[in-house]
Parts: structure tokens; sequence; C-alpha cells
């Protein structure tokens, strides 16, 4: 698996474990063979927003990595609402993967049903709203403009694009392959996790799919696998909860979580400023008695606001920059939980606690699993795309890392 985020890369790793496969995840391209008892490997990129030679290249060396270490079939893990803009990233690097790997009629489909992402008729829902309504549109970085994911794809590839409707995917497996073009990419409907599992079925040998972790619903049986929980040892000790994401999910799971918990938020014009410093945050944090709140996630139109005053990657930058130097201050001080929601959040935390292996625990909610930091030190985290768990997920996600749930 190459994923363009790091909850991205856990969300999948998830998936594939609870099919019963020996999963790690890899923060960025490691330099050093994997472990030969492993099934799969998932190399976490921080992509989806880097400039698109970079994210080819980085997305390359990820795929040389993994076909080196005996991989037979490559996935390029995308975000469930398709987080990309008219310029890629997902269109560049499918096109230069497929190109890598000589295929062709690549299935491509976002779809998690049991996070309420659903493909019809080649439009992606959140729920019963198109993604263009959902609140997707007002994305810092990767607004979604329009549902129809045959025209964002064709607008960020050079090769052309189908579609294989529901109707044929309810046929099964066989239908499906029979449907796939002959040329390019293909957005494949998906409205049911059993539609997920004959698209899977379908893939088999298929040397590239691209998706979010649905996709991997029906592909550890191709090889052999069964459904087993993941197993996942407690760890206990000072916790902390960092918020990045600006999503409504987000959003709403800050506004719960501060009724509980002394919470501290930061602006845009506080970190591009330098008004606050990742130590000082990381002092006040591990002084409270209940596990405290870090957080950037604004309303729409705070952040449009910041963006003009600042510039849209400066203030983007400077909060990650922030985020990732107090994930490795935490760490340095004994947090031994940190709970992060955002996806650019939770690549800059995972890299400031200089994290290389990841290991794949126990699920907290729909598409995100307890992962153990491998080191010296306990460290477990959270990482969670911003749509994802309900309203009370930090506190549940807090208690459950800890064995207390």
């Amino acid at each position: 698996m190459i994923a363009d985020d790091f909850t991205g890369a856990s969300d999948i790793a998830l998936a594939l474990a609870e099919g019963g496969m020996a999963v790690s995840q890899f923060i960025g391209v490691p330099d050093a063979a994997a472990d030969p008892a492993l099934d799969a490997g998932v190399v976490a990129l921080k992509s989806r927003t880097a400039p698109a030679a970079e994210a080819i290249a980085d997305s390359l060396a990820a795929c040389e990595w993994l076909l080196g270490q005996g991989c037979e079939q490559i996935i390029f893990k995308v975000c469930s609402t398709f987080d990309s803009t008219p310029q890629g990233n997902i269109g560049p690097v499918l096109d230069a993967l497929a190109d890598r790997l000589g295929a062709q009629g690549v299935t491509t489909c976002p779809a998690f049903p049991e996070n309420g992402r659903s493909v019809y008729m080649g439009h992606l829902f959140v729920g019963d709203v198109p993604l263009n309504e959902s609140g997707m549109q007002n994305h810092p970085l990767t607004p979604m403009t329009d549902s129809d994911l045959r025209r964002v794809l064709a607008a960020q590839s050079s090769h052309p694009v189908g579609h294989v409707p529901v109707a044929t995917v309810m046929d099964g497996a066989a239908a499906i392959r029979a449907a796939l073009p002959r040329e390019g990419h293909a957005i494949v409907d998906a409205i049911r996790d059993a539609d997920l599992v004959e698209i899977g079925r379908a893939a088999k040998g298929a040397a590239l799919l691209c998706g979010a972790s649905g996709i991997a619903l029906g592909l550890p049986a191709n090889f052999g696998h069964r459904p087993a929980a993941p197993a996942w040892e407690p760890v206990r000790g000072p916790g902390v909860v960092l918020s990045g994401s600006c999503s409504r999910a987000t959003r709403a799971q800050v506004a719960r979580y501060r009724t509980i918990a002394p919470h501290r938020e930061v602006t845009a014009a506080q970190a591009v400023r330098g008004e606050v410093t990742a130590e000082e945050l990381a002092d006040w944090a591990l002084a409270q008695d209940v596990p405290p709140l870090v957080y950037s996630s604004a309303d729409p139109e705070v952040v449009k606001a910041a963006q003009e005053t600042f510039g849209k990657g400066v203030a983007a930058q400077a909060i990650e920059r922030l985020f990732s130097d107090l994930a490795a201050a935490l760490a340095a001080r004994g947090a031994t939980r940190i709970v992060v929601a955002g996806g650019e959040t939770s690549g800059a935390a995972v890299q400031g606690v200089r994290a290389k292996t990841l290991r794949i625990g126990m699920r907290l909610a729909a598409g995100v699993p307890a992962v153990r930091v491998e080191g010296e030190r306990p460290l477990a985290m959270a990482l969670k795309s911003g749509n994802f768990g309900g309203p009370d997920f930090f506190a549940e996600a807090l208690a459950l890392l800890a064995g207390e749930a």
C-alpha cells in the first residue's frame, strides 16, 4: 500500500489487519528490508498536498521498495473524500504508478460505506449529500467542488477515465472484471460493503488499485487470510489530544471534548507570528490532571480569513510545524498517549516523534486503529482523519489506548 497521508495509511492498515494479515505501517520509504513475516506493508507518505512532481517521485520510490519486498499487488490509498485539486495529486500519481506497473483498466473506488462514503453513478456521496455539499467544498487545501469522480479524475489524469456502474458491481466479481476498460482508469461504484468485497475479488491478480480503506475489504481473502482481531497491549500514562482538522466532524468533537477537559486554541496568527511555542504548550499540557486538548480547528470563515491575511500555504505550514514540534516535546517529556485529528496534523505529529514504524492494533473507530510507535519508550497514538469518529471520539480513544474501556 502507498498512502498519500498518515491517517489514510493507518486506516487501510486496520482493514488489512482485521482481515487477518500481519501488517506494519512505515513512515516514509524505509531504508532497510521489511520483516519477511509481514503479509502487507503500508508506506505512509505526506504527498496529498505536496508539489505533484514530489508526490510522484515519493510514490514511485515507495512502489520500488514494496516491489523489492516481494509485493504482488500495489494499492494507492487516497482519502475517502478523494481530496485533491484539479492539478492533482491523485491523477498524476495514479498515472505514474500505472505506467510503472503496466496496469490498465485500474479500479478506482474511494467508497467506505461504514463511514458514510458511497459512489453511485460515478458520484461520491458523504452520507446522503453529494461530496460538494458535504463541507468538503470548504477544505482549506483541497476544496472538493464536484461530486462526479469521473470529471475530477479526468481533469488530473492524462489517461482515459471509464466507469463501472453499481448494477454491474452487484452482478459480482466476474461482471466487474468484464466491465473494466482495457486502458486507463475506471471509477467503480460501491454503496455497500458487499460491493467492496466483490470489487476486491475482481481485483485478484491486478497489479494496481486505487481507493480508500474500503477497497481492502475483499483483498485479504485473495491471499488466503481470514478475519481476525488485531492484538493490543494497553499503554497507560499521560495523554494529550491534538487537533488541526477543520472538518465538521472534528469541530463537533472539539466542542464536545472542551466541555470535559482543559483546552488551548492555537490560531493561525499565533502560529505564524511565533506567539506560542511548542515547549510552553507541552509544559502546560502535561501539568493538567485530565488529558488536555490543543487545537487549531476553526470554522471555514476563520480559516479563509487567515489564508487571506497570511497566504494559503503560510498559515497551514506554520500550524503543522508547531504541531510537529509539540508532538516531539510531548513525547520527550513523557507523554505516552497522543490522539491526533486531521491528516496533515497527524503527519506532522508522527514526523515530530520521529516514528519509523507503527504497529497496528485494535479498532478505535471505523477507519481508526490504535497504533504503537516502535521504540524503546511506550508511545501509543490514534491518527484520525478529520471526518472520522463519533462526537466522543477523543475521550473514547484515550480510554481504549489505556485499556480502560
